[in-house]
């Protein structure tokens, strides 16, 4: 797994793969985004759902142990070993939203997590057991937790999405998606 030497390091990672994963949305209509294929396990909204997702999560485990409240990693109610519900659940919490405001929904959590790094002071960013919420037999430092969160699955999830646009957005299978939603 890549290693960051500083905040700024880590914080250019998150913004260069989120930019190149977001950029991929741009031409999908929002008439396919919860268009189904099966050579893709995420249709556009739930992919987005899923970021949104794992980034509202860890934002809100840093949040509320800072508060002095009661935090659930990875959430109330679920458990490491039953991850497709938790995900179900972040696909349900947005399914109402357009691509357009899960878009503008994530920039705005991406931008949440830099202020966060940016904020942490580095023996807690690069040092495990800093945080209850990222103490576990692992011994993960939170950037850790943060690349996994941010940057990998930007970088895994593109790929998804570019999968996808190539089975959809063709030009013989968008014309004809455009007339059956017409």
């Amino acid at each position: 797994m890549q290693s960051y030497a500083s905040k700024d390091e880590l914080i250019r990672a998150i913004n260069t793969s989120y930019q190149k994963y977001i950029t991929e949305f741009t031409d999908i209509p929002n008439n396919l985004k919860d268009k189904r294929i099966s050579e893709v396990d995420r249709t556009p909204a739930e992919n987005l759902s899923y970021q949104l997702g794992w980034l509202t999560a860890l934002l809100e485990w840093e949040t509320n142990e800072k508060a002095g409240k009661d935090f659930y990693v990875p959430a109330k109610g679920y458990k490491w070993n039953n991850l497709g519900e938790l995900y179900d659940s972040f696909y349900e919490t947005y399914s109402g939203y357009s691509l357009e405001a899960l878009i503008t929904l994530l920039n705005s959590r991406v931008a949440e997590l830099d202020n966060l790094v940016e904020s942490l002071p580095n023996d807690v960013l690069f040092e495990p057991n800093k945080r209850q919420w990222a103490t576990t037999n692992a011994q993960w430092p939170i950037w850790k937790w943060i690349h996994i969160n941010s940057v990998a699955p930007f970088k895994t999830f593109r790929t998804k999405i570019r999968k996808w646009k190539k089975h959809v957005m063709s030009c013989d299978n968008l014309s004809s998606s455009t007339r059956l939603d017409n």
